[in-house]
């Protein structure tokens, strides 16, 4: 009978030192020393094959061990010309190692199927060790987002967003907050939310961020224009009666009986009370009315135009008053093709109202200076800005002047910001505010790059 199994194999070793021990021993005990010259070879014979036997066995299992220590699932062992009784083992460990390098190989893939996911995602990913603050991961959404091309630990991130780096090392485990930064000259709002996981005993902090930006925008435009529907409906509703009795009341104090019962003078008085309230009344109306273009802006007549058909048209439309004013315009263009999409008739209408203020920034400067320059953003996007040099605004305002009803001047209405902001909301675009107190402001239309 051939034995193929290793076990077998041992056992049969085993029994033939048994049974070569045993015969020693009943040589001995019989006083049949003769027969020991046999006997006592047959158990040393027995154990040094016992020997040899386990020590091969254990050479095989060294070097699986040391593979496996290393990593090296490649490593063959050659079943073919190993001895019969390593034939199973070698086999054995072969197919161990194909496991391996199966499990390997879907670990990998998988890595890198979530790597590309993730360098796909728009979302910023940031990942470092608790302990240490070393980073172990951060995708090209959040360099792109931050403008941080490399960080070697989460501290690093102090030098370059400081307040950012103090946000982020505070944040706990499920907690969201939105943050603000500046990048290209633009406020970037930003929700970012904070995880933590366990891997190799080490515990990491797992940071993403959102840009948000746009949607807050979005969100913000659609719940003013639901508000000023409501207001100047029941506004318009509730004035309107108002400004019809107090025409039919003037009538009524011109008629004969109503004439001859009331002193001339209490009769001028009423009838200037009810002229100022007709007047105050139609004045409401109106006001109320021009607010409703906010909402009646729906379509976009989306045409290729030139930047510097947009600028040469509106310096000629405003050279009068500029020349009036003795203020200086200046246009910046570095690139003459530079085109944007845009509808131009509501462009012209932003444009004009951003130079309408600038205008009125700089009136009391000595040398009042307005510019309009366009560039293209790293990221693709055209900025076009209307400079100037005024007395600017203070932080806390920055973020009330495109509300609505919101206004720096005395006679501002309020609506013109605002109705900037929705045209290039409609444009898939945006428009941000920029202002130094005493230095001038700048305010920065954001188009796509088609």
């Amino acid at each position: 009978m051939i034995f193929n199994r290793y076990e077998w194999r041992l056992v049969l070793r085993v029994l033939l030192l048994f049974a070569a021990v045993v015969a020693t021993t009943i040589v001995v005990t019989s006083g049949q020393i003769l027969y020991g010259v046999i006997t006592v070879p047959a158990v040393i014979y027995s154990v040094l094959d016992l020997i040899r036997f386990n020590k091969k066995a254990q050479d095989e299992v060294n070097q699986f061990v040391e593979s496996i220590h290393y990593r090296d699932f490649s490593r063959h062992f050659d079943v073919r010309k190993a001895p019969n009784e390593l034939k199973p083992l070698r086999k054995g460990f072969n197919d161990i190692n194909t496991t391996f390098k199966l499990i390997s190989r879907e670990r990998e893939t998988q890595y890198h199927y979530l790597q590309k996911i993730l360098e796909l995602v728009d979302t910023g990913i940031l990942s470092y060790e608790e302990e240490t603050g070393e980073i172990s991961w951060i995708n090209e959404a959040f360099k792109s987002l931050i403008s941080i091309p490399y960080l070697k630990t989460i501290h690093s991130l102090e030098k370059r967003e400081p307040v950012l780096y103090k946000d982020v090392i505070r944040m706990k485990p499920g907690e969201a907050q939105v943050l603000s930064i500046t990048r290209d000259q633009q406020q970037v709002k930003m929700l970012v939310t904070a995880s933590i996981m366990r891997s190799d005993e080490k515990l990491y902090k797992l940071i993403a961020f959102q840009n948000v930006s746009e949607a807050l925008d979005e969100t913000e435009s659609k719940a003013w224009s639901k508000l000023l529907n409501v207001m100047t409906h029941e506004i318009m509703n509730s004035v309107a009666p108002i400004s019809s009795l107090a025409d039919t009341l003037k009538n009524r104090l011109q008629s004969p009986e109503i004439a001859e019962s009331i002193g001339s003078g209490d009769l001028e008085d009423i009838s200037l009370g009810i002229e100022t309230i007709k007047r105050r009344s139609e004045g409401l109306l109106k006001f109320t009315e021009s607010y409703r273009s906010l909402n009646k802006i729906t379509k976009l007549d989306l045409n290729k135009l030139l930047v510097r058909n947009i600028f040469e048209n509106l310096a000629s439309l405003m050279r009068p008053t500029l020349e009036k004013k003795n203020i200086e315009l200046e246009i910046i263009l570095r690139d003459p093709a530079l085109a944007i999409e845009a509808d131009i008739n509501l462009l012209d209408q932003v444009m004009i109202n951003l130079l309408v203020n600038a205008i009125e920034a700089v009136k009391d400067r000595e040398e009042p200076r307005i510019t309009l320059s366009a560039e293209t953003q790293s990221n693709n996007r055209i900025l076009v800005k209307v400079t100037d040099n005024g007395l600017g605004m203070p932080p806390e305002l920055l973020d009330k002047i495109f509300i609505p009803f919101f206004s720096t001047r005395k006679t501002g209405s309020g609506i013109g910001l605002s109705l900037c902001k929705q045209i290039m909301l409609l444009h898939k675009g945006n428009i941000q505010a920029q202002s130094t107190e005493g230095k001038g402001a700048s305010f920065i239309l954001q188009f796509a790059n088609n």
